[in-house]
């Protein structure tokens, strides 16, 4: 049974300019078993799997019908592995719709996740990840990929960050991508997962185009905020 919920996912539509991963690979199925889908008719971004009863975000537009879906591979195709499911979601309070900064959001699940072979959780980050360490982002854009995608790529200094990015970052921050172009995360991967080492590190957040030269993406930095997420599971 799917069950719909009116989420009020705040904001404006991001900087991106495509509806693509680009130059990324499809990834074999259901090895991404954390990967959520926020569905509209199409997949309008992304979520991670925290826990049964939690998603992981940053997706940020109007008033919209979504689903949360689990075990997705070809969005397109319905499998009985799939788990639809409602939610109820709780932004940061910090959240600033301007700069961006603090683009996270939690998602409650109802009913809770069943895990399985299909269906596990995210690696919550341990340490906070180094520069040059070489991350993960998947996800299946809002129009162009049916499959689930993955592109790799290299996180980048505070500096040069800052300059690519007009001095736009905040210290929530983090980027990733390759300066002379060509890989990036796109539109409708917001929300998505950034994993380095295996680990959560940073949820897909904004950017200027996308796989532009020196234009990296923009994560926001979850290093900086697993008291919250850890405080707000247990009292959600």
């Amino acid at each position: 049974m799917t069950l719909l919920i009116l989420l009020a996912l705040f904001g404006g539509a991001g900087r991106r300019g495509d509806d693509k991963i680009a130059a990324g690979y499809e990834y074999r199925k259901n090895s991404v078993p954390y990967q959520v889908s926020l569905y509209t008719g199409y997949n309008f971004c992304g979520g991670i799997l925290l826990s049964g009863e939690w998603v992981l975000s940053a997706c940020r537009t109007l008033f919209l019908f979504l689903e949360v879906r689990l075990v997705e591979h070809n969005i397109k195709v319905p499998e009985d592995t799939e788990q639809h499911m409602s939610a109820r979601f709780i932004r940061h309070p910090d959240y600033n719709s301007g700069t961006q900064d603090s683009d996270i959001t939690l998602i409650k699940l109802s009913p809770p996740a069943t895990l399985n072979s299909y269906v596990s959780l995210v690696a919550l980050l341990t340490y906070c990840v180094n520069v040059r360490t070489m991350c993960q982002v998947s996800g299946w854009g809002m129009r162009y990929h049916d499959t689930l995608q993955c592109v790799e790529v290299p996180l980048l200094t505070d500096n040069t960050c800052l300059e690519a990015c007009f001095f736009q970052m905040t210290e929530n921050m983090i980027c990733a991508g390759f300066m002379e172009g060509g890989k990036d995360s796109c539109q409708g991967h917001s929300g998505g997962p950034l994993v380095c080492d295996g680990e959560l590190q940073g949820v897909v957040s904004w950017g200027h185009g996308c796989a532009l030269r020196k234009k990296p993406g923009v994560y926001t930095e979850v290093c900086n905020y697993v008291s919250w997420i850890q405080n707000t599971m247990t009292s959600g």
